[in-house]
């Protein structure tokens, strides 16, 4: 499933939400205009206004998108009997979701590396699906109800999308400190602990 699917199949409303997503994610949500997402949708200012009637209503329709992304790609997982099994297969679904989409990348690394500005609704509502997610697996035995539920919640998240934020800091770092002839740089492993 494509939450976004292409721009002759969508509304007005969601050409402004996906051009939203765009320019968000490029330039942060605070540096664009409504103007901007108008000219980049093809659609006139008021129409923006008249859809989300603010920045703030715009960001929380462009939230919601990044999360219907995500519940669409735990939607897509191959359901498993053992629990190991059932999050690597939620989690490579979450990555090859991040993978096909780079503005939702971008748009998340802005929104989690600046949790307490224009990211924090965005983190929120993340951290409830992810909540709810857990929740569920737990309540079908495919998640250990012997670690804490805030755990358990902290370290899907960082196992799905820490690679994610971490990778244009891993990448430069290996750039500077590589050696001629090593092609392969080491990989992101993240782990949270009780």
């Amino acid at each position: 499933m494509d939450p976004r699917a292409s721009n002759d199949d969508l509304t007005a409303r969601a050409r402004v939400r996906n051009a939203a997503l765009d320019l968000f994610a490029r330039e942060g949500a605070d540096r664009v205009s409504l103007r901007a997402v108008a000219a980049q949708a093809g659609v006139t200012h008021g129409l923006v206004q008249h859809h989300f009637k603010s920045k703030a209503g715009l960001r929380d329709a462009v939230d919601q998108l990044v999360v219907d992304y995500f519940e669409g790609a735990l939607r897509e997982a191959e359901p498993a009997d053992d629990p190991g099994e059932h999050a690597a297969a939620r989690d490579a679904a979450v990555r090859r979701m991040l993978e096909k989409n780079p503005p939702v990348v971008d748009y998340v690394r802005r929104a989690v590396l600046s949790p307490s500005g224009e990211g924090a609704h965005l983190l929120g509502v993340l951290v409830d699906l992810t909540h709810r997610e857990v929740g569920a697996l737990r309540d079908a035995n495919l998640a250990s109800s012997q670690r804490r539920m805030s755990t358990q919640v902290v370290s899907v998240l960082l196992r799905q999308m820490g690679e994610l934020l971490l990778s244009p800091m891993v990448d430069a770092v290996w750039q500077r400190v590589a050696e001629p002839g090593e092609e392969e740089r080491p990989t992101l492993t993240i782990r949270v602990e009780d």
